[in-house]
């Protein structure tokens, strides 16, 4: 069952048709920064732009924070959204976590198709080996940011203590039972496979395990490891496939599945599973980066 306020809010929604002749990927992207921005967002200690050796980042510090940072990769399918969309779940992260939060303005497609995100990643990693605030280190993301997230784990053996993701978006065939049980979701395989097209160069891509991660042969690499899927959501089946992949490794995992929920929910705050999320992911971290 979609619960009652989501499937309000599915009612309501009216977005674009992003394969639709003439769409406009700047003018939407600013369209949706400029509505986020007018949002209202919670008073953190300090927020600050900063600059990772050429990748933009926004540093989230709050309150006599405690020791370690959470680096923050932004969803959006790869090409949407951005550190001002993400502004206020950031805020809210932060000062629940009680750490500091990078979000990470990674380069996008179809201007900067894949490796650009995941190589910026990486020089963020580089940057905070060299000269960022002191760790420990966790990474997280949500949805493509996920994706990012965990791809940049897997890159960087060792550099994370954990990795926490939010109903990440891994399989560029979308080849999971749930897809063809997610029409009510407002996510449909049609969107999908458009922002997996932007994203991969060609289709040869996809077979690559630094686009497509359910394929890598180094999860057993990864530290403890927290999924995060949503009952209506069409990438579920991924989500909780690669948390069972994980763990099968013998890596620590912890999954769970938010009931009633579609896909992007997190971020809300209108939606009352969100709050609890984004506590339990912060108390899950806290746990690891103590």
């Amino acid at each position: 069952m979609i619960y009652p306020e989501v499937r309000a809010a599915l009612a309501a929604d009216a977005g674009p048709d992003l394969s639709a002749p003439g769409f406009d990927v700047a003018a939407h992207r600013e369209q949706v920064r400029l509505a986020n921005l007018r949002e209202p967002r919670e008073d953190v200690a300090s927020v600050e732009d900063v600059d990772a050796d050429g990748v933009r980042c926004r540093l989230y510090t709050p309150a006599e924070p405690l020791d370690g940072l959470v680096v923050h990769a932004h969803g959006g399918g790869f090409v949407l959204n951005d550190i001002d969309v993400h502004d206020a779940v950031c805020r809210r992260f932060a000062n629940r976590l009680r750490r500091p939060v990078l979000s990470v303005g990674y380069r996008r497609p179809p201007e900067h198709p894949f490796p650009a995100a995941p190589d910026d990643l990486d020089t963020v990693v580089g940057w905070l080996r060299r000269v960022g605030p002191p760790g420990p280190y966790a990474a997280h993301g949500d949805s493509a940011g996920a994706n990012l997230a965990l791809v940049a784990a897997l890159r960087n053996p060792g550099f994370f203590r954990a990795v926490a993701l939010v109903y990440p978006f891994l399989d560029p065939r979308n080849s999971f039972p749930s897809w063809t049980e997610g029409a009510a979701s407002g996510f449909d395989p049609a969107e999908a496979s458009w922002y997996w097209r932007q994203y991969a160069r060609t289709a040869a891509d996809f077979d690559d395990p630094d686009l497509a991660p359910l394929l890598s042969d180094r999860l057993h690499t990864l530290p403890p490891t927290f999924v995060a899927t949503a009952e209506h959501d069409p990438l579920r089946d991924e989500g909780e496939e690669l948390a069972r992949l994980v763990a099968e490794t013998g890596v620590e995992t912890v999954g769970i599945r938010c009931l009633g929920q579609v896909h992007g929910f997190w971020r809300h705050a209108q939606f009352t599973a969100a709050e609890p999320l984004v506590r339990t992911v912060a108390g899950w971290l806290d746990q690891h980066l103590g």
